[in-house]
């Protein structure tokens, strides 16, 4: 069989323009997936939604054991390695993160959700930029109900 031939003279290329470096910002990966809120390792409620950049992850708690509680009285902790869910000024749910964060640059948004499970958004800010955590949730906090 003979080689197959292409043209593509019509591209514009030339074999420098094919020997320059990528620039990282083509090489911008998303990853994302969904983890447990729950303590117990039988369980996997599904709870926590990641999307993870180069820089920050955007997180999405929907905690079944928050169920009834209005969003406006939730609030969110930041620190360097974790994060603590509070309801009327109480922590109620906490995790360790997977890495480091900024916890200056993070921020928070909560609503009401489906079945009165409300609805946390997070970002979280990397402290490292470009380091990969892979997941948000290293493990679920022991005063997590």
């Amino acid at each position: 069989e003979p080689p197959m031939v292409l043209d593509v003279s019509d591209l514009g290329l030339t074999m420098a323009d094919l020997q320059k470096p990528i620039p990282t910002d083509a090489l911008s990966l998303e990853s994302s997936g969904y983890q447990s809120t729950s303590r117990l390792p039988s369980v996997d409620d599904e709870g926590c939604y990641w999307v993870e950049n180069a820089d920050d992850l955007d997180v999405t708690l929907r905690i079944p054991g928050l169920r009834g509680q209005p969003a406006a009285c939730l609030s969110v902790l930041f620190s360097t390695t974790t994060v603590s869910v509070t309801a009327f000024g109480r922590v109620v749910w906490s995790c360790i993160q997977m890495g480091i964060s900024d916890p200056d640059d993070c921020s928070f948004l909560t609503e009401d959700g489906e079945g009165m499970v409300p609805v946390i958004q997070l970002n979280i800010k990397k402290r490292d930029e470009g380091e990969r955590w892979g997941g948000y949730i290293l493990q679920v906090g022991e005063d997590s109900i």
